[in-house]
């Protein structure tokens, strides 16, 4: 095992959705650990202020880029300004992902194609562009943030719940292609976990799950950003195509 402390010295991750929830929090405990940092949002910049004057607090470097993940003119130009600045990227976090309710009845396909867009879409997208550069070199990490929900379902969510289950397969087929040739794919799917995107949710919808959950509270980012830091770091070097899962018990395997 290395020193826990800075695992990730020298090394250039990219997260997406890295504004704010758990996005931020990896971005700030990879910076921690030693890691410069790309940060990735759709968000304008002031509203990664934060986060960037946390990673400058830790004495890391790092640029935010504007992005749509689900548009792919967007990331193309996102992965050519990120390379440009850092020269490569180590790591990629694909944790950019939106929520919505409604019953499948009741499903408008815009909804369906904005969700699966994001969630789905935007991980393929940001491997797509990102993976070569990490084939050239031979070694990587990508980590794609799924959901407990993608795993058991949900009420009200089939297309959140879809597009979960989406990035699920996405890591083992994305693990089983690369892994011999250095770069090591793997997901984790928290359970629910105090951000912005669980305050989206209904009072209804919140009070039915945290009945469900065996801890008997959500979770916290804190709780969730070990095992990214595990997973990017020498420390994951033998886990390939695993989902991963800080869910408090509300799934079981």
């Amino acid at each position: 095992m290395s020193d826990p402390a800075g695992r990730l010295v020298g090394r250039i991750a990219l997260v997406t959705g890295a504004a704010s929830g758990i996005g931020a929090g990896i971005a700030v405990a990879f910076a921690a650990e030693g890691a410069d940092l790309v940060v990735v949002d759709v968000c304008d910049p002031a509203d990664a202020a934060k986060v960037m004057d946390a990673i400058t607090a830790l004495g890391r470097d790092s640029i935010f880029i504007q992005t749509d993940v689900s548009d792919e003119e967007s990331v193309k130009a996102m992965t050519e300004r990120a390379l440009a600045y850092f020269g490569r990227v180590d790591v990629l976090v694909n944790n950019a992902g939106i929520f919505t309710e409604s019953l499948l009845e009741n499903l408008s396909v815009a909804d369906w194609d904005r969700v699966l867009g994001v969630n789905l879409r935007g991980t393929f997208l940001c491997s797509r562009y990102l993976i070569g550069q990490m084939l050239e070199r031979g070694s990587g990490r990508i980590i794609n943030i799924a959901s407990q929900l993608g795993q058991i379902g949900g009420t009200y969510v089939p297309h959140y719940c879809a597009s979960k289950a989406g990035i699920i397969g996405l890591t083992k087929a994305m693990a089983r292609e690369v892994a011999t040739r250095g770069v090591l794919v793997n997901a984790i799917a928290p359970g629910p976990i105090q951000t912005p995107l669980l305050d989206s949710e209904t009072e209804e919808w919140r009070s039915a799950k945290l009945a469900e959950l065996p801890i008997g509270r959500f979770g916290e980012v804190s709780e969730v950003t070990p095992t990214a830091i595990m997973l990017a770091s020498d420390d994951g070097s033998y886990y390939v195509g695993q989902t991963l899962g800080p869910n408090g018990g509300d799934v079981m395997l």
